[in-house]
């Protein structure tokens, strides 16, 4: 990364300092944005906090061209929408920056990667192309430098046989899965996972019929013989992600920060413990828009993990929905 702010933002001892210099990066250097926050009537000069940030609808990833000046993008990322939807499309300039957000992100929260054997089960994922989350587990199962690691389709004996033999060696083993491959996978299998994190990173695709998230852990916990599912926080137009280790609890890395906003009214933040719209600050994305007002329902605790609640009505059916608890 040759950018100095961008280099700033996994360095910085409080991260969200620098909110006011990328605010103004992106409001110089980002023509739909800086429309945005003038149609808003908003002036520059006083946003100095992420509660004054103006948070640009994720919908606009859909419709138009969301970069941060102008550069020919290494990636670009896409939603995995359906027939009926149009996919986002995030264009990444690049990789390193992502690379270092989710690398950083699970270091902190689980360890060094190098550390596990990486298993992941994302059929639908694996059979399209420029899908964020198998970027990230492939570069996963590339560091991890085990012979077990890599992806399955729809191979749950293979993979049945694999967990079994890393438990035999207690192996710290991360199973990283979209939801209706886990739930296809534990209905066949029942298992003792006692060294092995089970993480759901959403997706059903109208696969099968929505499960609440306490439904969906408490079957997968069961069958898998874990003590917790873990979950992933993270989307196409999002270049960091946020991880729960049980009750859907999420926390983010120093470098993203959740808000919650009034359902009513997108310029007023909604009380602490009460449930809104999340926005999300995602300094990684400072070459397109650090600033996301999405279509989650969330609400924020004291300490300032937060829980996903559903989706707002007229939000179009995503790949990667949530599903309402």
């Amino acid at each position: 990364m040759k950018d100095e702010l961008a280099a700033r933002i996994f360095t910085e001892k409080d991260p969200m300092a620098l909110v006011p210099a990328i605010f103004r990066h992106q409001y110089a250097g980002n023509a739909l944005y800086r429309a945005y926050v003038d149609l808003l009537k908003v002036d520059p000069s006083t946003v100095s906090t992420p509660e004054q940030v103006p948070y640009l609808p994720i919908s606009f990833f859909k419709t138009h061209r969301i970069v941060t000046g102008e550069f020919e993008p290494a990636v670009t990322f896409e939603s995995s929408g359906t027939t009926q939807t149009v996919n986002s499309r995030h264009e990444v300039k690049d990789t390193d920056l992502y690379t270092r957000s989710f690398l950083d992100a699970f270091r902190r929260f689980y360890g060094p990667v190098e550390d596990f054997v990486v298993l992941g089960l994302l059929p639908s994922y694996l059979e399209r192309k420029n899908s964020s989350l198998v970027y990230m587990v492939e570069d996963m199962i590339r560091r991890s430098r085990r012979p077990e690691s890599g992806f399955y389709l729809y191979e749950h004996e293979k993979l049945a046989d694999t967990l079994l033999a890393l438990e035999a060696r207690r192996q710290p083993t991360l199973l990283i899965g979209v939801t209706f491959g886990l739930l296809d996978f534990a209905e066949d299998h029942r298992m003792d996972l006692r060294h092995t994190i089970v993480m759901e990173t959403g997706g059903m695709k109208g696969r099968r019929e929505e499960w609440t998230r306490q439904e969906l852990h408490a079957f997968l916990q069961e069958r898998l013989g874990t003590p917790a599912i873990h979950a992933e926080y993270g989307m196409t137009e999002l270049l960091s992600q946020a991880y729960s280790k049980g009750n859907g609890v999420f926390n983010c890395p120093p470098w993203m920060k959740v808000l919650v906003r009034d359902e009513n009214d997108p310029f007023q933040l909604s009380s602490a413990s009460a449930a809104g719209v999340i926005n999300v600050v995602d300094l990684a994305n400072i070459h397109s828009c650090s600033f996301i007002a999405t279509d989650d329902i969330g609400k924020i605790h004291a300490d300032g993990s937060f829980e996903v609640l559903g989706r707002l009505d007229r939000s179009a059916l995503r790949g990667c929905s949530l599903m309402v608890s």
